[in-house]
């Protein structure tokens, strides 16, 4: 197994207690289509229990035959052609080149990117728009391995994020990323990097204009085994900002940690179990020891009811219960549905519920 990221050494039982629970949002709806010239098309929207609303467009151009994604304006010529080969083998073994028979129809599709370079140009674009929640205009260029991310919402703050990946050297991920606020004219600039081998994982975040701080975290493992630490430092201050540490076991069943953060000051223990095909089963104790000495306890179960559908659940201490099953449908339509009831509170409107649907072509 691959060494994870600090901040998923815990990620088997957090995803269990946190994903595919449907009652944050009232309502969510999502399509999804892809079109022969292989462009993919999402639609999300959202609609929150306070009323709000809020919409994402998304249109991906992926090159499949490369797994490349590459600009929809990129102009390409296609040929049809069917290809029937048939192995051809001569009496004294050697292989001999197959040649085509009289009759057999030829097909092939070949496409060219008139764009320059040794590899295509993937773009991905997202536009989102909301009538409450920021809009923003998302573009993603790719080349190369090097990525290239342009963000502007409603506040009209502007951001540009550039990843290089596996460029500067195997197991290498540098992030830029720049930000600009026309209104007071206010910038930041971040740089990320990673480093990740087969028993270590190793990340570097600086920011390069406030203050300037870093914060690093590593992790390395070992049979299963798994120790990372976190730190964080201020240049101008000549301090630390923060600190904490994890230990955790990773199993293909089953895995657990135990996270010291907040300068060590929040204890938190977690273990997941894949009891089997059906079952899921995890929990998660909590601890903070500037604020006393209760223990936050939460405990999750997901069961596969079919190879279509499961159903999941989960209640904490305040006895806070959520539920939610997921269904598909058909092939291409996936139901959801979910509810959090204060078990303590059951005659008050303190109950949230959520439905989604996810449409794909």
């Amino acid at each position: 197994m691959s060494v994870p990221a600090y901040a998923d050494i815990a990620k088997s039982a957090n995803d269990l207690l946190n994903k595919d629970f449907y009652h944050l949002s009232a309502g969510t709806i999502e399509i999804k289509s892809n079109t022969p010239n292989n462009v993919a098309f999402k639609v999300t929207g959202k609609s929150s229990h306070e009323k709000a609303t809020s919409g994402v467009m998304e249109a991906k151009w992926a090159d499949k035959a490369r797994g490349n994604s590459t600009s929809p304006s990129s102009s390409a010529e296609s040929t049809d052609l069917d290809v029937t080969r048939e192995k051809q083998k001569p009496p004294d073994g050697r292989r001999k080149r197959p040649r085509r028979q009289p009759g057999t129809t030829l097909s092939a599709s070949v496409s060219r990117i008139a764009v320059p370079g040794p590899r295509a140009w993937p773009i991905n674009f997202a536009i989102l728009l909301s009538d409450s929640y920021p809009t923003q205009l998302l573009t993603i260029i790719r080349l190369s391995g090097l990525t290239m991310t342009q963000t502007w919402n409603t506040v009209n703050a502007l951001e540009t994020k550039i990843e290089a990946a596996d460029v500067l050297a195997k197991g290498v991920k540098a992030e830029l990323m720049h930000g600009f606020l026309p209104t007071n004219s206010s910038r930041s600039a971040k740089l990320n990097l990673h480093f990740k081998q087969s028993a270590f994982h190793g990340r570097a975040f600086f920011d390069l204009l406030k203050g300037p701080t870093a914060n690093i975290d590593a992790v390395v493992g070992h049979d299963g085994f798994l120790a990372g630490a976190s730190a964080g430092y201020d240049v101008q201050k000549a301090a630390l900002t923060g600190y904490s540490a994890a230990v955790g076991y990773t199993a293909p069943s089953y895995s657990a940690a135990i996270t010291a953060s907040d300068n060590l000051s929040i204890f938190a223990a977690s273990y997941y179990h894949k009891v089997n095909g059906q079952v899921e089963a995890g929990a998660k104790a909590t601890w903070n020891s500037k604020s006393g000495n209760n223990v936050g306890l939460e405990v999750a179960s997901k069961y596969r009811l079919d190879p279509l559908s499961f159903a999941k659940a989960k209640i904490n201490d305040r006895g806070v219960a959520a539920i939610s099953y997921n269904c598909l449908l058909r092939p291409g339509v996936n139901f959801g549905l979910g509810g959090s009831f204060d078990t303590q509170k059951l005659d008050q409107a303190t109950h949230k519920v959520g439905v989604s649907f996810t449409f794909e072509g």
